[in-house]
């Protein structure tokens, strides 16, 4: 397994449902179902990281709350370490840049999207938090 990249993911939830947004086509893993999510850069620590990412991403500001869980998955080419926190929308209208749909799914539409590997352990423990 190569050194992974470490990348910061948001549980964002309301009204008693999850953010998930789809990538772009053309992107890496394009079509899959993610947890919004971005690499950390040299000098940010992990929440820094997230409300930099989802404010580039989907023009939101955000409060990044505490730490939920871990997951690393090897793609192949390369190793996705996922770090997830809770995250509260603060403000802001939400705009794709970066994705080309978004959804609030509800606990019974969570197997209803194509998760991207790396985040399929997470969303099996955000179902058990439930």
């Amino acid at each position: 397994m190569s050194k992974p990249i470490i990348v910061t993911a948001a549980i964002m939830v309301k009204a008693n449902q999850v953010f998930a947004a789809r990538r772009n086509p053309g992107s890496h893993m394009a079509g899959f179902w993610e947890f919004p999510r971005g690499k950390i850069e040299i000098g940010e620590t992990p929440e820094e990281c997230l409300a930099r990412e989802l404010f580039e991403e989907f023009g939101i500001v955000t409060q990044i709350g505490e730490f939920f869980a871990e997951s690393t998955h090897d793609y192949g080419t390369k190793t996705i370490q996922l770090l997830a926190y809770w995250v509260t929308h603060v403000s802001g209208e939400f705009e794709l840049m970066a994705h080309d749909q978004l959804r609030w799914l509800s606990f019974n539409e969570l197997d209803q999207v194509k998760w991207a590997p790396a985040d399929i352990p997470l969303v099996s423990l955000y179902r058990d938090h439930l």
